[in-house]
């Protein structure tokens, strides 16, 4: 009986130090995953209670903040910009939050593990407690040239702009956009209206398209084209001449490849430069070189370039960019020109420029530059990484003379057509990209770099249904350029 009797006590003891360990480690260590469980009732009365932290662009701007509401929910979160930083900041609703919002959320709520000294001495010395602000590297003269030229376009599309050093995140806009302060609401019956009608309405504003969208790039994916064919030969140079045929027979199919209305390349002769027939944008000269060095050489330099990454994040989740091996040497042409089944972000456009730009070198992209407490000390800051090394230095300098040819040169596509900055060298590559939609028009896309000499930043534009890349998609990327340039002169 007594040994039943002790095994017994012993079981309770073990499961009451069991049960005190358990609460400490809850009260100690789990608080943040606690105050940020969905069903918690406290939590979501105290979200009210406590002043959210502020997100600021990297150049001082607010563009989310919470303001005293007057009522029992204490605050009321407020975008002073709308529909501008829409994609960037996201929403805080009463039961949700997207974008910067969201994946910051313990932070700027206060609820984070990593501000709970500073909220337990906020509790002793009687201070409010107020949730950590964020820093983005947004840039808000790039990201309101950005979202003003989108908006003009009128056109379905996005715009990124990076800082090929870095991997700063300068602008991410994109368009139609909407006004997240309607969502702010403090009404349920009123935020379910609202959600529903931004559900339902023309264009999908909801949808982020500089990160969620997938595109074909058309002919700036000729970038990857050449930087393949630039690394497999290392004796073919921008000067070396290439086949350019005015037709270019695909094996296996009776469909033959012509350039754009029937162009000629170069002189007509079959044989072009390679930097002509990247400045012309020839589809038979690099549907050809696509041919020569197959699906997975251009595969394997795509990846380099950051395509086929289901994992990237800067933090906003970003939708994979895709090269699939195409199943004949046919199909491998048309890949090699940004068609088949090739589909790119409007981040990922940047990020072909910015490779190039940055020596080949690709940084990771990233949105939130730091995160600092209400008593201004930092609490985390991002550190620049590498992403890859996408080609070698010699690569994309020979890249990189050919973008400047596209812009520079009269027989260049992006010649004449506002794709310049007086007084700044614009390196970049046009995109026109058939959709096999009816509407008649294709895509138009562009990816550059500026200045030629020392890039400090690169962009990347799509605009759905936009036509030609060079008409379309090229001035907006300018007009971003100018305002960045503008800002750095400024700032001298």
């Amino acid at each position: 009986m007594n040994r039943a009797l002790r095994r017994i006590s012993a079981a309770v003891l073990v499961m009451f130090v069991l049960l005190l360990i358990n609460v400490n480690y809850l009260q100690g260590f789990d608080t943040a995953s606690l105050a940020n469980e969905p069903n918690n009732a406290r939590a979501f009365d105290a979200q009210f209670q406590y002043q959210r932290g502020d997100i600021v662009t990297q150049d001082g701007v607010v563009v989310a903040e919470s303001k005293p509401s007057g009522d029992i929910y204490k605050y009321k979160r407020v975008y002073p910009f709308g529909p501008v930083y829409a994609h960037v900041t996201g929403y805080d609703t009463l039961y949700s939050q997207t974008g910067i919002e969201a994946a910051e959320n313990s932070l700027l709520s206060g609820s984070d593990s990593a501000l709970t000294v500073r909220n337990v001495i906020d509790l002793l010395t009687g201070k409010q407690r107020k949730g950590a602000n964020v820093t983005l590297t947004i840039n808000s003269k790039a990201q309101t040239a950005a979202y003003d030229a989108l908006a003009a376009q009128g056109k379905p599309g996005a715009v990124v702009a990076i800082d090929p050093k870095t991997g700063q995140i300068l602008a991410l806009a994109s368009y139609p956009s909407y006004d997240p302060n309607v969502l702010a609401t403090q009404s349920g019956q009123q935020l379910n209206s609202v959600d529903s009608q931004l559900l339902k309405a023309a264009g999908n504003p909801l949808l982020n398209r500089a990160l969620q969208a997938t595109y074909p790039p058309g002919s700036t994916f000729k970038i990857v084209t050449s930087s393949a064919l630039l690394t497999q030969s290392p004796s073919t140079t921008i000067n070396t001449n290439v086949d350019s045929p005015t037709q270019l027979t695909l094996p296996q199919t009776s469909h033959v490849l012509t350039n754009n209305d029937d162009e000629i390349c170069g002189n007509g002769s079959g044989q072009a430069p390679l930097i002509t027939a990247f400045a012309q944008s020839c589809d038979t000269t690099f549907g050809k070189i696509g041919m020569d060095l197959g699906g997975g050489t251009l595969n394997a330099m795509a990846e380099k370039f950051g395509m086929n990454d289901p994992n990237l994040t800067i933090p906003l989740a970003v939708t994979q960019s895709n090269y699939v091996i195409p199943p004949s040497l046919a199909l491998s042409a048309y890949s090699a020109i940004g068609q088949f089944s090739d589909t790119v972000t409007p981040l990922q456009e940047a990020m072909f420029a910015a490779a190039i730009a940055n020596g080949g070198t690709l940084m990771k992209p990233y949105l939130v530059q730091q995160v600092t407490a209400s008593d201004l000390s930092t609490v985390q800051t991002t550190a620049q990484s590498v992403l890859s090394q996408a080609v070698s230095p010699s690569v994309a300098s020979s890249v990189g003379q050919m973008m400047l040819a596209v812009v520079q040169q009269p027989d260049g596509t992006a010649y004449g057509f506002n794709a310049n900055v007086e007084g700044v060298q614009i390196a970049g590559k046009t995109g026109t990209a058939e959709t096999g939609s009816n509407s008649g028009l294709d895509d138009a896309a562009f990816t550059c770099f500026a200045p030629y000499a020392n890039p400090d930043i690169a962009v990347g534009v799509i605009i759905q249904g936009g036509g030609y890349g060079a008409t379309a998609a090229a001035p907006i990327a300018v007009q971003v350029v100018k305002a960045y340039q503008a800002y750095l002169l400024g700032q001298k």
